[in-house]
Order: C-alpha cells, then sequence, then structure tokens
C-alpha cells in the first residue's frame, strides 16, 4: 500500500503465476519460426535445466513467479549479443532475440516480457529510443524493465535524461564479458524487475479495491488524499477528480460527530496505531451518514507511516436487513416463543428459560431479548479466544474463515458490550440515554471550567447525635415498615413519615433482619451512628439520587438476598458487604452525571483522571466517614482479613453501579452462570447439587451474582409497582432537567438534549430506558433468581408508558378525565 500513490490500476488484473500452458514452451509465431531469418525473432536454444517457480512475499501476499523472460534486441550478432546470450542461460532464463524492431514489437506484443535488452549504441540500424517509445506504448507495458546497451563514453559523459525520457529504466554500459552481463541481469531480477512484479501483483490488489462494497480511501502521511474507490463516489456522492489531491480537512465535516472525535482519531493513528469506531461522514449533497469505520497507518519507506488506509462501512438499512436476516435464523432454532413479552420488546428472541424451576410450570416460561447476548462467549480472556479462532480457520472451508474474520473485528475493539444503536437518528431519547449514561464526559471544554464543591458535611451532624435504638422507633415509623420484606414496600411513605431519613429507620431494620451487628461484632449502637451518618452525606435537596434513593436499593438488595438461588450462592460475608455497598452506593452524590463532572472540570472528575468518578467517590468516601470515628466505624471490630475481604467486596459492588460496564456485567453474568445451569437443567442433569454448587459458589462467580444484584436494585424503578415507577420516572427526570439547566447556565455541553423541562417526552424516556437497559438485565436475573412478579410489574409499566407515548402526552400521568 505504501505506492499506492504511484500505481497505475489496469485495465485488466494480470497473473504473473498463470499464464497460458503452451508459454513454458517455443512460442509459434512469425518470431520464432524462421530461425533462419537473421530479421526475425529468433529462440535461443532452452536452458538446460528444469523450469522452477520462485516465491515471493509482497506483504500477506505469496507470489510465484516464472524464470525471467528476456527479450534482447540487437539488429547484428556481435560479442556483447553474445555475452548477453550466454549469461541468460546461466541463469535460466527464457530469452529471445530480435533483429529488428517490428519483430521485437511483435515479439513483446505477445508476451510482454519482464526485460527487455535494446542495443542503443548503432543508430544506424535502428532508433533505439523510438523503439522503446513503441513498446512502451503497448498495454501493460508499465511493469516491463527495459536497458539501453550504450556505446562507453570516449570523452565527458552524457546525460541519461534522454534515455529516461524515451522510456527506458536504465542503462548498461557496453561489456561484452559473459560474467559482467550475468552478474547486470542478477541485479536487475533483484532490483527493478522484481519492484515491478509487486507492482504488477498491485493491481491485482487494487482491482479488488475497485469492486470492493466498503468504501475505501488512501491518503497520505499528510492526509492528502491519493485514492478512492467506486464505492466510495458512490455513498458520498464525490467524484474522483472531487477528492484526489485534497486535504482530508478540506472535505466538509458532519456536525453530528462530538467534538472532540477527530482529535481522537488523529492521536490514535499518528501514533501507528489502528482506530475503529463510529464515525458521521458528510455526503456532497449535505446529508450525514453514519458509518463503521477502521483507519489503518501503512508504514513504509524509514519505519515511517507513509499512507492511511480508512474502510468505511455505512451503518445503514442493508445492515439492518443483515441483522434481521440473522435474526430469524437465530429464531428457527429456538424453542416455541412464548407471547408474554412480545408487547414489551420489540422484535427480541425468546430462549429457553437458562435455571431450573420449581413444580409450579413456571420453568416452561421463556425469556426474550437474551439471544444477543446468548450468542457471546467470555469464558476466556479474548486473547485466547482469538487464538483459538485464528487456529479454526486455517482449516476452515471459505465461508467459514470469512465469518471467522467478522467476527475477530468485532473482537478487536475495544468496546466489546457496548452494542451499536443502529436507531440514534429516529430515538433522540435512546442516544441522548447511552451518552449520558454510558460516557464518562467524553466531550471535554478547555478552560471554562466550572468547579463543583461538595457542600455536604463529611460528619456526623449535630441534631442527630443521639440514635434511636430499634426498640423505640415511633410506631407510625414502625407501621410503614411492617412489609418492608415484600416488593411492594412502598419508600415513599417511609420517606414521609420520617422527614425524609427513611435510609437510617429502614437500615436498621434490614441489617437487624440479617444479623449485620452480629457478625461484624458491632454495637447497634455503632451500626445506628453509621448510618445516620452516611444518611446526612447523601443530598436531601437532589429530587433523585438521596438517601430514599439509597433506601430503595438497600430494600431491593434485601429482597434479592433472600431468592432461593442467590442464597446458594452468596456466604453470609458477601450479604453483608451487598447490604452496606447498597447503602453508600450513591452517598454525596451531587445530582449531576459522570459526562457533566468531567466536562465542568470538577474536583472530582480531577481527582479520579474522568474514570467512574461518582462510584470511585462514593466507595471511597463511605470508608473515610467509617473509619475516621469510632463512634460510626463498624468495622473496628471484625479480624483484618476479613475486613479487607469486606471492603474488597463493597468497593466491587459500588464500582459496578457504573453504567459504562453495564453490558460487559450483564454477559458476563449470563455467560458464566445463566448458560451453565441451562446447560445442566436440558441435560437432564439439574439435579446434580454438586454441580450446580461448583457453578454457584465458585468466587469468580459469587462476584458477578454480587454485581448483577446491585446493578438490577440501582435501577429496578421500572420493575416496582405502577405508582412507585411513576413517582421515581418523575423524580429523576427533575434532576435530568435541572442538570440541562445547569449546563446550559454555565456554558457547559448539553450532555442528553432531550432532557429540556420545556419539551421532553418523559414516556419516551422511559420507553428507551427499559427497552436498552433493563428488559434484557432482569430477562438474565429473572432467568437466575425467579422473579415473575417483577416481569409482570416491568410488562405493566412499559405498556403505560407506551400508552402515553401513543397519545403524543410528555407528562408523567394522563390528564383527568
Amino acid at each position: 500500500m505504501g505506492c499506492a500513490s504511484s500505481i497505475h490500476i489496469s485495465d485488466r488484473v494480470v497473473y504473473h503465476g498463470k499464464e497460458s500452458e503452451d508459454s513454458h514452451s517455443p512460442q509459434q509465431t512469425n518470431a520464432t519460426q524462421h530461425q533462419g531469418n537473421p530479421a526475425s525473432g529468433l529462440p535461443l536454444k532452452p536452458p538446460s535445466c528444469k523450469t522452477t517457480l520462485t516465491e515471493v512475499q509482497f506483504g500477506p501476499m505469496k507470489l510465484f513467479k516464472d524464470p525471467l523472460q528476456v527479450l534482447l534486441v540487437f539488429a547484428k550478432e556481435d560479442s556483447q549479443s553474445n555475452g548477453f546470450c550466454r549469461a541468460c542461460e546461466k541463469a535460466n532464463y527464457r530469452c529471445k532475440m530480435a533483429r529488428t524492431p517490428e519483430s521485437a514489437l511483435e515479439c513483446f506484443s505477445e508476451k510482454h516480457h519482464d526485460l527487455v535488452i535494446i542495443d542503443h549504441r548503432h543508430s544506424r540500424h535502428f532508433d533505439a529510443e523510438a523503439l522503446c517509445r513503441s513498446m512502451r506504448a503497448v498495454n501493460s507495458s508499465e511493469n516491463t524493465v527495459i536497458v539501453a546497451v550504450v556505446k562507453r563514453p570516449d570523452r565527458e559523459e552524457a546525460s541519461v535524461m534522454p534515455l529516461i525520457n524515451a522510456g527506458f529504466n536504465r542503462r548498461y554500459v557496453e561489456n561484452a564479458n559473459m560474467m559482467a552481463c550475468y552478474n547486470e541481469l542478477l541485479q536487475l531480477e533483484h532490483g527493478e524487475v522484481l519492484a515491478q512484479f509487486k507492482l504488477r501483483a498491485g493491481n491485482a490488489i487494487f482491482t479488488a479495491l475497485e469492486q470492493s462494497q466498503d468504501a475505501i480511501e488512501i491518503t497520505s502521511e499528510d492526509q492528502v488524499i491519493q485514492y478512492v474507490n467506486p464505492a466510495y463516489e458512490s455513498i458520498m456522492g464525490y467524484q474522483q477528480s472531487e477528492l484526489i489531491g485534497k486535504e482530508i480537512i478540506e472535505v466538509p465535516k458532519s456536525e453530528k460527530n462530538k467534538p472532540d472525535l477527530l482529535e481522537t482519531i488523529n492521536s490514535c493513528i499518528l501514533k501507528g496505531k489502528e482506530w475503529q469506531g463510529i464515525y458521521y461522514a458528510k455526503k456532497k449533497n449535505g446529508d450525514s451518514v453514519q458509518q463503521n469505520v477502521k483507519i489503518t497507518p501503512v508504514i513504509g519507506q524509514g519505519g515511517k507511516i507513509r499512507h492511511y488506509v480508512s474502510i468505511n462501512r455505512p451503518l445503514n438499512d442493508n445492515n439492518k436487513s443483515d441483522k434481521s436476516s440473522e435474526r430469524v435464523q437465530a429464531e428457527s432454532q429456538t424453542d416455541i416463543q412464548s407471547s408474554k413479552h412480545k408487547d414489551r420488546r420489540k422484535g427480541s428472541l425468546d430462549v429457553r428459560s437458562t435455571t431450573s424451576r420449581g413444580s409450579d410450570g413456571s420453568s416452561q416460561r421463556r425469556h426474550s431479548s437474551m439471544a444477543r447476548i446468548h450468542s457471546m462467549t467470555i469464558e476466556a480472556p479474548i486473547t485466547k479466544v482469538i487464538n483459538i479462532i485464528n487456529a479454526a480457520q486455517e482449516s476452515s472451508p471459505m465461508p467459514v474463515a470469512e465469518a471467522l474474520d467478522r467476527v475477530l473485528e468485532i473482537l478487536r475493539t475495544t468496546e466489546l458490550y457496548s452494542p451499536q444503536l443502529g436507531t440514534k437518528d429516529e430515538d433522540p431519547h435512546t442516544n441522548d440515554l447511552v451518552g449520558g449514561l454510558m460516557t464518562d464526559g467524553l466531550r471535554r471544554l478547555s478552560g471554562n471550567e466550572y468547579i463543583l464543591s461538595t457542600k455536604q458535611p463529611h460528619h456526623l451532624p449535630s441534631h442527630l447525635t443521639t440514635p434511636l435504638s430499634l426498640n423505640d422507633i415511633p410506631p407510625r415509623i414502625a407501621q410503614t415498615m411492617e412489609n418492608e420484606d415484600s416488593w411492594d414496600f412502598d419508600v415513599f411513605t417511609l420517606e414521609a413519615a420520617t422527614m425524609k431519613r427513611p435510609l437510617t429507620y429502614l437500615g436498621l431494620k434490614i441489617f437487624s433482619r440479617f444479623g449485620v451487628c452480629e457478625f461484624l461484632n458491632c454495637p447497634e449502637a455503632t451500626l445506628r451512628s453509621w448510618l445516620q451518618v452516611v444518611e446526612a452525606n447523601y443530598h436531601s435537596s437532589n429530587s433523585y439520587h438521596n438517601s430514599s434513593h439509597a433506601a430503595d436499593v438497600l430494600h431491593a438488595t434485601a429482597y434479592f438476598l433472600c431468592k432461593e438461588r442467590v442464597k446458594q450462592s452468596l456466604d453470609p460475608i458477601d450479604e453483608v458487604a451487598a447490604l452496606i455497598a447498597a447503602t453508600v452506593h450513591d452517598v454525596d452524590h451531587p445530582g449531576r452525571t459522570n459526562s457533566f463532572l468531567c466536562n465542568a472540570g470538577s474536583e472530582l472528575a480531577i481527582l479520579y483522571n474522568d474514570t467512574a468518578v461518582l462510584e470511585s467517590h462514593h466507595a471511597a468516601l463511605a470508608f473515610q466517614i467509617t473509619t475516621r470515628d469510632d463512634k460510626c466505624n463498624i468495622f473496628k471490630n471484625i479480624e483484618r482479613n476479613e475486613y479487607r475481604t469486606l471492603r474488597q467486596a463493597i468497593i466491587d459492588m459500588v464500582l459496578a453501579t457504573e453504567m459504562t460496564k453495564h453490558f460487559e456485567h450483564v454477559n458476563k453474568f449470563v455467560n458464566s452462570i445463566n448458560k451453565p445451569l441451562a446447560a445442566l437443567e436440558e441435560n437432564g442433569s439439574n439435579n446434580d447439587e454438586e454441580s450446580v454448587k461448583s457453578i454457584l459458589t465458585s468466587p469468580e462467580n459469587r462476584i458477578l451474582v454480587k454485581r448483577m444484584l446491585i446493578k438490577c436494585a440501582d435501577i429496578s424503578n421500572p420493575c416496582r409497582p405502577q405508582e412507585l415507577c411513576i413517582e421515581w420516572a418523575g423524580r429523576i427526570s427533575e434532576e435530568y432537567f435541572a442538570q440541562t439547566d445547569e449546563e446550559k447556565r454555565q456554558g457547559l455541553p448539553v450532555v442528553m438534549p432531550v432532557f429540556d423541562r420545556n419539551t421532553c417526552s418523559i414516556p419516551k424516556s422511559q420507553i428507551s430506558f427499559i427497552d436498552y437497559f433493563i428488559t434484557d438485565m432482569f430477562d438474565a436475573w429473572d432467568a437466575f433468581a425467579d422473579l415473575p412478579n417483577l416481569m409482570q410489574h416491568l410488562d405493566n409499566n412499559f405498556k403505560y408508558w407506551k400508552g402515553l407515548d401513543e397519545r403524543k402526552l410528555h407528562s408523567l400521568r394522563p390528564p383527568p378525565e
């Protein structure tokens, strides 16, 4: 590819190693029939040794070439012509002699020799330069090396420019010595001739590029466009002549790309690294087209980057049809579909339940939307997977090998678990949710930094220094917590009864139910102080991320911990870690997303290098406020190693709530736990307790269960009873509205533009959130923990939001009748 700028793509591909059969024997042409006529092309006696093919490596291609075809053009036989004849015989080249320009042209037109040596010493016999020009006029002659034999200069050396202008590649100063001729031929073969042979193969490569359906662009090291293929012209609407020679920066760019995307791409490829990702290109007519782009730097002369090859594949309707055909094919391989989730998840697949069930017939329920993650494999390190696929390719038929190539392309990307959303243009709500929740401030500002300071105190407030005993909880508060072990528990009633301090009271009851004080060997007073100081560090001014949300997540965590399959998997230390992690998982949340903090240049973003900013802060602050005062240090009486184990588990669970790794956690859970359990069920060995236990209790899988548990607890709002779901939807929307308002006031990038309080459709935002994040995750969690009531609430809530959206309502509730 390094010679892309100088290669001329010929009208046809020359397959050098596959000539006609009679090319290995003298041709029966006018040039060879008249062996006694000195004016005709005379075949020399064939080499004495057998013909052998030479293997040449050209990048990833292996080229095979026959012995060199040499044409000698000498009007008279003399010592010089004889020297070249004997040298050709010694080198095992196929050689012909032509005595006239006419016979030389005839021979050359038939054979297209690799090397032509023309006698330039005697202009009275024929015009060597005119003959060379005539040969260069023959189609595909650009890959032939033509040498002029010149007289030894008897005075000042003449310029070679007239020879170069005539089409000669180089000159040979006459020397009839056979070894001198032989050495010259060897240097030619391994120099110019070999280079031309590779360029001839390059024509085949460029013909492939011409036929490719992917849009391909090649630029120089200075990013000057040097080649685009017909597919590029067709997709982008430009002609080659409008682009060749232009710098990339001269081509109009789409405004849909994130502001720093080009900077990210350039910083990557300038280091010699390949970049692959989604990019919006601007067509000639002004339309934007979303493309999957791979840009590969090509190292050339001097070990430096000499070209960039860009392969662009539009994410258009064709891709969608391909995916739909794959979906139909996968669907035909599954069991009978259930209609349970059809109206909740359009176009999803139903696959076999991945756990054993009770005798109530629920084992026959199918779970939609798992096909995408069910088809992935992440049980081994990714490099091992790639190596296995590479090995399998060697013995695979071509269609399989090509499919594996596509698999490897996917596996080599960095965002393995983030689906490419094909409907971003049509669904801005989903686009903004994904962008706002799954990125860590990818849109940066330089200067104009807004520093977010933490306003909440990190100590025990004076008005909470007299903690209540569990037995002394006021009856009206105790009454609101009577059904706290039920999924339908109403945390908002508790919020009102406790004057926005539900976490302390609910925490006391749940931690007592699970025997946390006994496990930690800490007094109840210490636990009460700890709960109060943690709750004091939640911001009551946040509409969503306040202590009521923490209490809600704690409640869901406790509910999940009571499910039989979860209890089989986790140890007491895991349960305690889960309850503590749920309690502190959003402590000191500022009511703004990670992207906001990174864009604003906040102290937290700087501290945590724009990576998992809030989650890192929640985990760190939780341990700071716990250990700085013995009055609330619930860990002070446990053994050191146990503390380290507990601390690591809590940190891991809190960090798991970060949404950028959402799909990674869900996929690993399904592949490492649900699939093996399903395999046991399908093999009829689901009663094999040892096999089930080994899956559930391995250290790696216990970590995955805890991560999945807290993730589901954290965003379980759509699976709550409808009134609770509506209230949570209103609160999170208000918090996002407030962020958008502040971004506009501060001149920051608006991370989620659809959350404008004047125009936002809350039903649409909820539909997108459920469809993109919730359905797949809770299908997988339900398959493990058996949660039919949650799935029924999810169905009901999805239908509720869908109904509002179909009526084109933007509000939380329909207007009163």
